[in-house]
């Protein structure tokens, strides 16, 4: 059960959502007609060694992102949402923005593997052990950044902004927000704390590309409470309860925002939802700062 006080790496508690969220990247990454790629994710995942090298190697005949009710629709998920916010940052970028600000970054790799953040100064908050493994995978293997990547070690809980702006984050020139795979493991009053401190850190022509999730039916969360396995534990992980709509929240302080359902994103991306009912819960959202 998730507490204010909780602590984790990048193989326990919520840091081990990292390396789950990037072997879904990997797998679905490898159809032929997939909508993105990373080709970081399965680095990450094989260094992270035991049943996730495994799962990299094709070792593991079963294992939850290999089931065709689960596995199957979370990789879809995954890729898709990469595109969307790869595709954003392509957009940020081409507007003039030079800031990029990846809160809970995790195992993103973006600042090794997108051309367009090339010239831009990158900024990645989560907790001192997980940056280090992504950096240290990545330097072993070779890889440089192609931005000017700065590492803000920090607990979202505490007085991040502070740490950002410490590590030379600039609030009078805009920036772009990457707020993916965070909301949900946030109390509602926590997210709103967030939106309030990146309003506050936003100039104008500041944009934020957010993920945001429905709670869970009580009938779906008590299934899986009942099935046990990982999405036990990942429900255990998050705060399934009603919160603020972000395009809501950001319009009342002159934002102006769009948003898409999941499986409204996967149709125009070419594919069919692999499981439409539990992807509705997921919205994409896109707002920006006049």
């Amino acid at each position: 059960m998730r507490t204010d006080e909780d602590s984790w790496d990048i193989t326990t508690g919520v840091g081990s959502t990292a390396l789950f969220v990037a072997a879904a990247r990997a797998l679905g990454g490898r159809t032929a007609d997939t909508p993105a790629r990373d080709p970081f994710a399965e680095l990450f995942v094989s260094a992270a060694g035991g049943e996730w090298a495994d799962l990299m190697a094709g070792r593991l005949s079963e294992h939850p992102l290999l089931t065709a009710d689960f596995g199957v629709p979370f990789q879809q998920h995954q890729v898709a949402r990469t595109r969307y916010f790869d595709d954003f940052l392509q957009a940020a970028t081409t507007a003039g923005i030079r800031q990029v600000v990846l809160l809970a970054a995790g195992l993103d790799a973006r600042a090794y593997r997108l051309p367009a953040l090339a010239g831009c100064t990158v900024y990645e908050l989560d907790r001192r052990q997980i940056l280090e493994f992504k950096r240290e995978t990545l330097a072993g293997a070779g890889h440089r950044p192609l931005a000017d990547r700065r590492e803000v070690a920090v607990d979202l809980r505490g007085d991040w902004p502070k740490a950002l702006r410490d590590s030379g984050f600039d609030p009078d020139r805009p920036a772009a927000w990457l707020i993916e795979g965070l909301l949900i493991y946030l109390t509602p009053s926590a997210q709103d704390q967030l939106f309030d401190a990146v309003d506050a850190l936003s100039a104008p022509g500041s944009r934020v590309a957010i993920e945001q999730m429905d709670p869970l039916p009580a009938e779906a969360a008590e299934e899986l409470v009942a099935d046990g396995g990982s999405g036990s534990e990942w429900l255990r992980l998050i705060y399934n309860e009603p919160r603020r709509e972000a395009t809501d929240w950001f319009g009342e302080r002159e934002w102006t925002g769009e948003r898409i359902s999941l499986p409204d994103y996967i149709r125009a991306l070419g594919h069919t939802p692999a499981d439409e009912g539990r992807q509705s819960l997921i919205n994409l959202v896109t707002v920006v700062r006049s």
